[in-house]
């Protein structure tokens, strides 16, 4: 039973499916999927629709190579920023964020930047928090402990690209707000939205009726990531349509209208590329020119993304627990191992492997569209494992077993026969080798009358060219009546007509019959044209006896694995052996007219629907059988044909 259940291709899918799951798992649980997982996740991002509009609540004044050029130095001087925020205040911003480190005064002007600094609470100047080995940079000590000053640390990926924002860190005392989010809670304050805790959880944080979960170390494709903070995953919706940018030479000149900066956010920083304040993106491995943004306009993007949050309940992009994770990666899995229960044809699995791909990528595409980032290696590679797993293990074994039938069948059965088992194959076998069925057939035996003295008198090898010859000769003939040949037993021959497929109405079990009579005088009329060849070659003449019986057997394959015989047993062999030896001398036979005896029984005759010239013999007792049978001889065809 157990031998069997594991043979069974079902189970074999499954088991393969979960070995598949475990392993896929594994790899991912380990972070070996990992840098594969971010690059999907980037591809994504870059195939995502472009939104029809910048968001135009936020404006950039970046400092150019031209503006550092114009000023004649880097850094800008205290009394050069004090002016550019003096006009900016003027000109009633929701805020303004400096995203500029002035820890160490910049003279000439220190006074009259700290007296913009103080006397102007909408102005956020960054900090760099730091951590490990990564020294901290304070923002203006007049500013220090005050709402005024954010972070402005960036978290990057391995390999270089910012994924996640930051929203507040603490170094085990205080906590700190992130640079982005200060000013976007200044903006937010003036629509009535403050930072509130969720309902249910409140150790996250909920703008308006969005609250942002933070992120996990195993969330999406990241393994054990460095998620110390409050950190969440970046959209990128405004990465394309650039924010409206001014240069600080056209501010300090008086070139911006007022109303471009009323009401709204702007932040102030630099855009040269002298100064190094630049990041890659998910964007970055894309056909653009340039690979990677300012520091500035990566901030807007983390300030443009919580504004929406705030105001539109627009939601960070949200992942699976490790749990569905892991159904969804079984689920693929299995997809994968039942699919190659079905698929044969390298071209078929060519097609299935990148079907179920593609289906896999929109359905996967199709969940990032809605807010959902669900994992795409580890399903895709489970599904890939899984179906090229069973198609192997499913083509092994149809090769196995068609290697098994065509050693039971494909010598002793026409090749329509032969075709027909193997594609009934599901039908046919059984543990591996053909199950047993009881059948409605008829059975043929044949022998030749007088062997014995005859291969006395010959060499042995010119009486196994002998035999061949005739043996070839009914063998054939049986074939192509659509008969199974069972067993040679020297110059003995058994056929079956009815194997190895089941008949099912009495039409089919009467052509079996029919085909069976036809073949025997298909076989009396090879064996007269044999009889005149061997008259001319000097070689003995012989006749043959027939004996032939419909009715219930048994058929099924006998042996050991190394050596199977498929056959039939039962009654009906038995009456049809005994119908072909039952007194050899009843009938004379002319050898050049009528060199075959064909007896069969009556309930073979009852299937040949008067086709056939018959001399009923009478009720005899056949030897080991204690019920009489009628028996009836074959003369011919009603029609004379075949």
């Amino acid at each position: 039973m157990k031998t069997a259940l594991f043979r069974s291709p079902l189970v074999a899918s499954l088991l393969v499916s979960v070995l598949v799951f475990l392993g896929v798992f594994t790899l991912r649980s380990l972070g070996s999927l990992e840098a594969v997982e971010l690059a999907a996740y980037d591809w994504y991002l870059r195939l995502r629709p472009d939104p029809s509009l910048p968001d135009s609540r936020i404006v950039l004044i970046t400092i150019t190579e031209t503006d550092i050029r114009n000023q004649g130095r880097w850094p800008l001087t205290d009394a050069t920023l004090a002016r550019a925020l003096e006009i900016l205040s003027q000109y009633q911003p929701r805020a303004i964020g400096l995203d500029l480190h002035r820890d160490v005064p910049v003279p000439p002007g220190r006074e009259a930047l700290e007296a913009i600094l103080t006397s102007t609470p909408n102005i956020i100047v960054a900090e760099k928090f730091g951590h490990g080995t990564e020294l901290g940079i304070p923002p203006p000590s007049v500013l220090e402990n005050t709402d005024q000053v954010g972070f402005n640390d960036i978290v990057v990926d391995p390999g270089g690209i910012v994924r996640r924002g930051l929203l507040f860190l603490d170094d085990g005392v205080n906590v700190s707000y992130a640079f982005a989010l200060r000013l976007a809670l200044l903006y937010l304050q003036v629509e009535g939205i403050t930072p509130q805790p969720d309902v249910s959880n409140p150790q996250y944080i909920r703008l308006g009726h969005m609250t942002i979960r933070p992120l996990a170390a195993n969330d999406g494709g990241y393994v054990g990531a460095d998620t110390r903070g409050y950190q969440f995953l970046l959209d990128f919706r405004e990465i394309r349509g650039s924010f409206p940018s001014f240069s600080l030479t056209a501010l300090l000149s008086g070139e911006i209208a007022p109303e471009v900066i009323k009401d709204k956010i702007v932040l102030v920083g630099v855009a040269a590329e002298s100064v190094k304040d630049f990041f890659y993106t998910p964007y970055s491995r894309g056909l653009y020119v340039k690979q990677q943004i300012p520091g500035i306009a990566l901030h807007a993007q983390i300030v443009s993304q919580l504004l929406r949050s705030g105001l539109e309940g627009s939601a960070p992009v949200a992942t699976l627990s490790e749990w569905y994770e892991g159904g969804w990666v079984l689920l693929w899995s299995m997809l994968g191992g039942i699919s190659g229960l079905w698929v044969r044809s390298p071209w078929r699995f060519l097609l299935l492997a990148a079907s179920g791909l593609l289906i896999l990528s929109l359905v996967v595409y199709w969940a990032f569209l809605h807010g959902w980032w669900i994992p795409l290696v580890p399903p895709a590679i489970a599904w890939l494992l899984s179906a090229t797993i069973l198609t192997a293990y499913m083509s092994n074994q149809e090769k196995g077993q068609r290697a098994l039938l065509m050693q039971l069948f494909a010598k002793h059965v026409s090749p329509e026969i032969a075709e027909a088992v193997w594609q009934q194959r599901e039908q046919f076998l059984r543990g591996g080798r053909p199950r047993s069925q009881e059948l409605m057939v008829t059975v043929l035996f044949s022998d030749l009358k007088g062997f014995t003295s005859v291969s006395e008198k010959m060499t042995p090898q010119a009486l196994m060219d002998w035999l061949n010859i005739y043996a070839e000769a009914m063998a054939q003939l049986v074939i192509e009546h659509g008969g199974v040949i069972d067993d040679y037993a020297g110059d003995g021959l058994m056929a079956n007509f009815g194997v190895p497929l089941a008949r099912t109405t009495e039409a089919e079990i009467g052509q079996d019959a029919k085909n069976a009579v036809n073949c025997a005088l298909a076989m009396e009329r090879e064996l007269n044209r044999l009889n005149i060849l061997w008259q001319e070659q000097n070689l003995p003449t012989m006749a043959m006896r027939v004996g032939i019986f419909t009715g219930p057997a048994v058929a099924g394959s006998l042996g050991s694995a190394q050596r199977l015989k498929y056959t039939i047993v039962g009654d009906t062999v038995n009456i049809a052996s005994r119908l072909e030896s039952f007194d050899k001398d009843l009938v004379e036979q002319n050898l050049t007219q009528n060199p075959c005896r064909i007896l069969i029984g009556e309930a073979t005759l009852q299937y040949l629907d008067e086709q056939f010239k018959t001399q009923r013999i009478g009720e005899v007792s056949l030897k080991g059988k204690e019920q009489k049978i009628t028996v009836y001889r074959v003369v011919g065809r009603e029609d004379f044909s075949s």
